[in-house]
């Protein structure tokens, strides 16, 4: 993983914003998608809004979505500005993969302003802690949640069973509409495991209730376990999480984690509004850093310009003011532009060849188009 570096911007950045804070353009009401009320994702966006709202008058309303479609679709469709969202809802929605493999959906143009690599969190799965589950091995035969709409949420789980050499035929999968419903489910013990980040609000709940709640553990050292869960989940990387439900204050547990959340818009989005909302993000960051748990991972210094969703230019012109965009950066986002130029190509080649079952031909023409060009294939 390739980090922003750049320590001096940071300190005039903190000794700054409050100055720099009047130079930020925007509307006077903004929208952006969140995950469910109580998750990290929702809370970090309501605190993010509140400081915003201090400095700039700018008022943020955060819509909760509970799967990433309902968090996409406002924002595919104008309706919110921006969305504060997951994997799902950027890499899968620019894949064109699962739901958004649809007919309805297919690949979309995703670009990203600025994603929390905050590396104390973990991207995890939360297990009921009166199963005496210790390792993802141990998950074989347990009820394991499985979201309707949510890529985001089932891949990462499904990358967390290959982790173990497991599979969703290895375990009782148990369907819910939403992520709140699934949680209320293990806590009233009709499901065993479910995949969150490890401060979200539910997993706190959970670990309070009479079941409590443990956090498997993943060896550092087994790298085959780790391919597997990348061939799944490419976006993943190794963290030790020390923040959330049963970590606050412990030893450091061995597990994975992606940037979360990432806000995105798309393409279409206009430049000078990404630009003005990256600048906010940055600039204001030193006002809202402590109010959340696992919210410092906004930070500049903390960005990955070189991750799976391209940047969208209005966030590279205020990255380049930076002194932060680099020509490494800038090749990798015209590779990343490049590749959702080959899906959309193929998927507009197969639209107007009207297949029967759109279904099987679009996982068949997605994969050929991105072999043919010589891109990774996932998915």
């Amino acid at each position: 993983m390739k980090l922003a570096r750049n320590a001096a911007f940071g300190i005039a950045v903190i000794l700054g914003s409050a100055a720099q804070a009047q130079d930020i353009e925007l509307p006077r009401q903004m929208s952006w998608t969140a995950y469910d009320t109580g998750s990290a994702g929702f809370n970090q966006a309501v605190a993010i809004g509140g400081e915003l709202q201090k400095a700039t008058g700018t008022s943020l309303r955060v819509l909760p979505g509970k799967n990433d479609i309902s968090r996409t679709e406002p924002l595919r469709q104008g309706r919110v500005d921006f969305s504060a969202t997951g994997v799902g809802g950027s890499f899968m929605a620019q894949e064109g993969a699962f739901e958004f493999g649809e007919r309805k959906w297919g690949p979309q143009p995703i670009r990203l302003l600025l994603a929390n690599n905050g590396g104390e969190i973990g991207l995890s799965v939360a297990v009921a802690g009166d199963l005496g589950i210790e390792t993802y091995a141990d998950l074989k035969g347990k009820r394991i949640a499985y979201i309707a709409g949510a890529p985001g949420l089932n891949v990462n789980m499904e990358a967390y069973l290959a982790y173990a050499g497991l599979g969703w035929d290895d375990v009782e999968r148990v369907d819910f509409g939403g992520y709140g419903a699934s949680w209320s489910a293990l806590i009233d013990g009709q499901v065993d495991a479910v995949f969150t980040s490890t401060n979200s609000g539910p997993a706190y709940e959970a670990a309070s209730a009479p079941r409590g709640l443990t956090w498997p553990v993943m060896d550092p050292d087994d790298t085959e376990a780790l391919a597997r869960m990348q061939a799944v989940a490419p976006f993943f990387a190794r963290t030790k999480m020390t923040v959330g439900a049963g970590l606050d204050g412990g030893e450091a547990v061995d597990g994975a984690a992606y940037p979360y959340p990432v806000l995105i818009a798309m393409a279409q989005t206009d430049g000078d509004l990404a630009y003005n909302m990256t600048k906010a993000m940055v600039e204001l960051f030193p006002a809202y850093q402590d109010k959340v748990p696992g919210i410092s991972g906004w930070h500049l210094d903390r960005q990955n310009f070189e991750w799976v969703v391209p940047y969208h230019d209005g966030a590279i012109a205020y990255f380049k003011e930076a002194g932060v965009w680099s020509d490494a950066a800038q090749t990798h986002n015209d590779d990343l532009i490049r590749r959702q130029t080959v899906l959309k190509e193929a998927w507009d080649k197969l639209d107007s060849e009207n297949p029967d079952d759109w279904d099987a031909a679009w996982s068949k023409a997605r994969r050929k188009a991105l072999a043919d060009a010589g891109l990774q294939v996932v998915f």
